[in-house]
């Protein structure tokens, strides 16, 4: 494709104006506090919209239309299971998890605001939880890579593994250069545009067909099951693919926004904003996928792309619907929506390196200038073994996500629930609730299955865990009890 195409000229364009983002932020970022969290900083809409776009990455705009597109009307068990999950996690986590970090040392990661919660000497939580993020997020950036590279391979004609590096690299540049201000700034942007291509998408589709009527009328003809949400279904099927909200309370790369609010009072004003960019969002993702099946239905001769790669059904909807400079902004979105993810799991994964083993354990008198540069150097050797993982192209996005999501979702979403809820937890209730997730999501995985997503054995054990364990041994300290019950009377008093 030449580089006089609309297409390449708008992608281009889209880039540098994220990079010049990152510039910005840049002269905005004076410490590692600034670099990591902003300076807790972030108001209502920045704060909802970057929760939002770090979240969905390019499983959003390829991995639920894909699913959608294969499968039918079924597959939106999980945005259904999304939608709830977010909810609940705006609802009793976010602002209790703003006060808490800050009560506890002023936290700026989980690591940090866990070994702090729970007054933990032996630096157990801090290298366990540092770990849990490091492993998991290292195979979720696999998947935003793999994302962008089916993106730049699809639209650009590149070869996947060259697709990889370029995909990567235009990430990579602004989170190096801007930190955390970079990504939150350039995520309230590519939310807005990904909510632009998933609205606009199913609506010219339907125009192509002629109407709605038409467009439900060759989906009938295609396979009437794609409108049967049971089917091929079991309980535990749809079970399984609600329970993908349970992931919530459990990714850093989200809850690290509310952490970053500029205040308490500013999360239900996020809370609306957020709940109603993700129901538009995901209703157009579901929109898209379903009725790409009746253009498809009636266009065999153009299916061949999406016959072999149902992930691939929103880019290639995009390609033939749209004027050339049209479809360039809509394909945007999809770049902004593997972008936003990625580069929050970066920043995320860069911080527990440098926050919680380099300045904890190798540099604990470290500058604010040296932690910085650190915490560079680790975004780009995360991103590189990233790409290593990702360098396989049979992968798929929507099973690297479900791995990575379930592995956070079960190791830090009792711990994180339960830290900011009930005063009685231990450090050995949170450890072992931590050890018993990951262990059991990737024993369930690997082992067992019985068609059940590993996250629900992995919460529910991991809660069993920390119910027990902080009953074993000696109770929460004084101080323990104290700091909790000010974090707590300081959310209440804010909700007034």
């Amino acid at each position: 494709m030449s580089a006089s195409n609309p297409t390449v000229i708008t992608f281009v364009v889209y880039i540098l104006a994220m990079v010049l983002i990152g510039f910005i932020a840049y002269r905005a970022t004076k410490n590692f506090s600034d670099y990591i969290l902003g300076g807790r900083s972030l108001g209502s809409l920045v704060t909802a919209l970057s929760a939002g776009a770090s979240d969905m990455s390019g499983w959003l705009l390829m991995g639920l239309p894909g699913a959608i597109f294969v499968a039918g009307i079924s597959e939106s068990w999980i945005a259904i299971g999304l939608i709830i999950g977010a909810y609940l996690n705006w609802l009793f986590v976010a602002g209790r998890l703003r006060v808490q970090t800050e009560h506890n040392g002023n936290a700026l990661t989980l690591p940090d605001y866990f070994t702090n919660r729970f007054e933990d000497r032996s630096r157990l939580l801090r290298i366990f939880s540092a770990l849990v993020i490091l492993v998991f997020f290292t195979i979720y950036c696999a998947s935003g890579i793999v994302a962008g590279a089916r993106l730049f391979e699809s639209i650009f004609g590149v070869a996947y593994e060259y697709a990889l590096w370029i995909g990567a690299a235009a990430t990579i540049v602004y989170v190096f250069i801007g930190g955390f201000l970079a990504v939150s700034w350039t995520d309230t942007v590519q939310a807005t545009m990904m909510l632009f291509a998933l609205l606009i998408t199913p609506v010219f589709v339907i125009l192509a067909m002629g109407d709605m009527d038409v467009a439900m009328a060759t989906i009938e003809q295609v396979d009437p099951s794609h409108f049967d949400m049971f089917r091929n279904l079991s309980f535990l099927a749809i079970i399984s693919l609600m329970a993908w909200g349970l992931g919530y309370f459990g990714q850093p790369h989200i809850l690290v926004r509310f952490m970053a609010a500029d205040s308490v009072k500013s999360i239900p004003r996020a809370r609306r904003i957020g709940m109603s960019w993700m129901i538009l969002c995901l209703g157009g993702a579901v929109a898209a996928g379903f009725f790409g099946i009746a253009y498809f239905g009636s266009h065999p001769e153009l299916a061949g792309p999406v016959s072999q790669n149902g992930e691939r059904v929103f880019i290639e909807l995009t390609k033939i619907l749209f004027n050339p400079w049209i479809a360039g902004i809509v394909l945007s979105g999809v770049l902004a929506a593997v972008m936003s993810t990625l580069s929050c799991q970066l920043l995320v994964s860069s911080s527990a390196l440098t926050e919680d083993f380099y300045k904890a354990f190798l540099r604990k008198d470290a500058s604010q200038r040296e932690l910085v540069w650190v915490g560079r150097l680790m975004v780009l050797l995360i991103a590189l073994v990233a790409i290593g993982i990702a360098y396989n192209p049979d992968s798929k996005v929507l099973g690297l996500v479900a791995y990575a999501w379930a592995g956070f979702g079960a190791s830090f979403g009792p711990v994180v629930i339960l830290s900011v809820m009930w005063k009685g937890m231990t450090r050995n209730g949170a450890l072992a609730g931590m050890i018993t997730g990951a262990v059991t999501v990737v024993v369930w995985k690997e082992f067992i299955g019985l068609g059940l997503y590993e996250i629900i054995p992995g919460f529910i054990l991991a809660t069993l865990a920390i119910l027990i364990f902080s009953r074993v041994g000696q109770g929460p300290s004084q101080s323990m009890l104290e700091s909790f019950a000010k974090a707590e009377k300081e959310y209440q008093d804010a909700h007034i």
